[in-house]
């Protein structure tokens, strides 16, 4: 492994899968508590539509797939931000924006490989291109999640009262769908559609049953996701024989699972306790 991080593709994979790790873990609680798992799915599996469109248009894919990222976050936020109405609207968009995508890809004449990787991803074959992107990326993405953080939980949490309130919630969460695209689009072509899902909503997942606080949510679900996503990237340089993206699918799971042992455990333990003296509650 040692010798694998002396050459400039490992070097390239590394920084670029931390950047990636950073953002997924930074916006992964807010996805989880605005529950928008499926806006992940949606925006990842887009960007190959988008990317097509480049390849097609400018003969770049990168670019087309941020800017597909875009023109979608405009679409569902047109078409509703109720909870209730989001799946559905983001399911229909996807069925058509893949079908464009398949039709685009009917008439290209050129190699689509550029456009195909979304979908499976090539973390050894990032370009110093694509890091820029990340790093500029990961500066607007932690710029504007810092600025929105609070109001976005507050409007998440009762989207009613943060209306009563004076918070905009519809230019927040389009801000936040805006960012969730952008940051899945860009993972995607690295790490691929399938686990873009695994880094983007199973940190989260986890950290809300480890942590009490936003704060410390937020604080477990960045490590996890650097700690799953590093990990599994050194490891299938040691094992070469194992894909990058099963051991970080791996490793995130089984942060998961623990998370869920971790809850079982911390409530049985507050039930005997409670049990054992009632007035402990009354007393808080």
């Amino acid at each position: 492994m040692i010798n694998y991080l002396s050459y400039s593709f490992a070097q390239h994979a590394l920084i670029a899968t931390t950047l990636i790790a950073l953002l997924t873990g930074l916006i992964s609680p807010l996805i989880i508590g605005r529950k928008m798992a499926f806006a992940v799915h949606g925006t990842s599996e887009l960007a190959f539509t988008g990317a097509v469109a480049g390849l097609m248009v400018l003969n770049n894919p990168v670019v087309g797939a941020l800017v597909g990222a875009v023109i979608l976050a405009v679409l569902i936020s047109s078409l509703g931000e109720k909870k209730e109405e989001r799946d559905s609207n983001i399911g229909v968009v996807l069925a058509f924006g893949l079908a464009i995508g398949v039709l685009l890809l009917s008439f290209y004449q050129g190699f689509a490989t550029a456009a195909t990787n979304i979908l499976f991803g090539n973390i050894f074959g990032v370009s110093i291109s694509e890091i820029i992107i990340l790093v500029l990326l990961a500066v607007v993405s932690i710029t504007v999640v810092t600025i929105i953080f609070r109001p976005l939980v507050f409007a998440s949490l009762d989207a009613n009262v943060a209306l009563a309130s004076g918070v905009n919630v519809k230019l927040l969460g389009y801000l936040f769908l805006l960012i969730l695209s952008l940051t899945a689009t860009e993972a995607a072509q690295i790490v691929g559609t399938l686990l873009v899902l695994s880094l983007t909503i199973t940190p989260g997942a986890a950290a809300v049953r480890f942590a009490n606080s936003l704060g410390a949510t937020l604080l477990v679900s960045i490590i996890a996701s650097l700690f799953s996503a590093d990990l599994g990237l050194l490891l299938s340089l040691q094992f070469s024989n194992l894909k990058p993206s099963v051991l970080i699918a791996m490793i995130s799971f089984a942060i998961y699972i623990s998370s869920r042992i971790y809850e079982k455990y911390r409530n049985h333990k507050e039930q005997l306790k409670l049990n054992r003296d009632p007035t402990t509650t009354l007393n808080e």
